[in-house]
């Protein structure tokens, strides 16, 4: 029995993960949950899965949730810290890092330094602290296994392959709801057409990231570090139908790629059972019904964001933690409708530009070039 914290369990990392657990229950069993501020959903989570114990981060919800589980049998937490500590218990076997943006990172920290494997879904963790969480997940033992379905990809196409096998890495993008949008028509996106993604069920920042292209950005510097990949060696390409999901060409020439209909349980479930595959009923590719697979190059003309992720992984050091500090802030901005969709990679350049520093921060650091970048993102957006 595979003893389980899902961080951000009412988001949807968190409810697919909840939904392989329940197809599984002589398998896995949730041991903590966790929410920001949907506390209804965890409650109606907690009496579903009888969690051992459950935190809102929100600290000024915690009188609430108290009161919606009054007479449950169960342990209740709050704030940032809580998260910290549950990761770092002994009746925790495995962490899945659902949490969105920043706060992930603080958490897979303690979770790495207590010997836990973690199931990354929070590719921004890797964005801003790649050297760092890899380090530590190395000299503790652990496995970092990926759950964005593109990393689930690569790694299920290199299992068995010997490391220096691989001659690339391609990442497939579904190009967003605004692939084939010309540029002059940007000007136009609103929030409600910018949420709607043509073949995924995401939560509102990371459907916003596919929408602007800096979820592949992020995706890539995700990959360098989780496969120690060169950056020259990792591809983008985009691929509409979301069916193959990403592959990796081989020094030898051939090409593995992994297929799927595009439905989060299925890597959720490969990190949770690693090495094995358990028998689910999820739905199956009719491959009488698929007509074609269609891969174009990605346009960064029209879609900046991709390349400004190659810029910061290029210059290195803290410039990624930069990128996903001003990416954060500008899409919450659009999201409150406060600016534009083409503000977001204006901002995201700015924060780049201004910012310089020449060696490689430690956590604490970290933490407060992602503070100021916010800060001045926001303040920019004003002028």
């Amino acid at each position: 029995m595979k003893r389980i914290a899902i961080l951000g369990s009412t988001g949807s990392i968190g409810r697919n993960t909840l939904d392989v657990v329940a197809r599984f229950p002589d398998r896995f069993t949730a041991q903590y949950l966790s929410a920001n501020a949907s506390i209804d959903l965890l409650v109606d989570q907690t009496k579903r899965f009888r969690p051992k114990g459950v935190v809102v981060t929100d600290v000024l919800l915690e009188k609430a949730l108290r009161e919606k589980l009054s007479g449950v049998d169960v342990e209740i937490m709050s704030g940032a810290d809580a998260l910290c500590d549950i990761v770092r218990r002994s009746d925790v076997d495995f962490v899945i890092g659902g949490l969105v943006g920043f706060a992930g990172l603080k958490p897979t920290v303690e979770a790495l330094k207590a010997g836990k494997d973690v199931g990354l879904a929070n590719k921004e963790t890797l964005v801003v602290a790649g050297d760092l969480i890899t380090r530590l997940a190395k000299q503790n033992g652990c496995k970092l296994l990926p759950v964005d379905s593109e990393h689930s990809a690569i790694f299920q196409c290199l299992v068995g392959e010997p490391e220096h096998s691989i001659g690339k890495i391609i990442l497939t993008a579904s190009g967003g709801p605004f692939r084939t949008l010309p540029k002059e028509e940007f000007c136009n996106i609103t929030l409600e057409r910018a949420l709607k993604h043509p073949n995924w069920s995401m939560g509102r920042k990371i459907t916003i990231d596919s929408a602007t292209l800096m979820n592949k950005g992020l995706e890539v510097i995700e990959a360098k570090w989780l496969f120690g990949t060169p950056l020259e060696k990792i591809q983008v390409v985009v691929h509409p139908q979301s069916i193959v999901h990403s592959m990796v060409e081989f020094t030898d020439g051939s090409v593995k790629a992994q297929l799927g209909t595009p439905d989060m349980r299925l890597p959720i479930q490969y990190a949770l059972s690693y090495p094995d595959r358990f028998a689910a009923d999820y739905p199956r590719l009719d491959w009488t019904k698929l007509a074609r697979l269609d891969f174009e190059q990605p346009d960064t003309d029209r879609f900046p964001c991709l390349a400004l992720a190659y810029q910061a992984i290029e210059q290195g050091t803290s410039y990624p933690a930069v990128l996903n500090a001003a990416n954060e802030a500008a899409v919450e901005l659009f999201l409150n409708q406060e600016i534009s969709f083409m503000k977001i990679p204006e901002l995201i350049e700015m924060a780049l530009s201004e910012h310089a520093n020449g060696k490689m921060p430690s956590l604490d650091e970290l933490i407060e070039i992602d503070t100021e970048t916010r800060l001045k993102t926001r303040a920019r957006a004003k002028q």
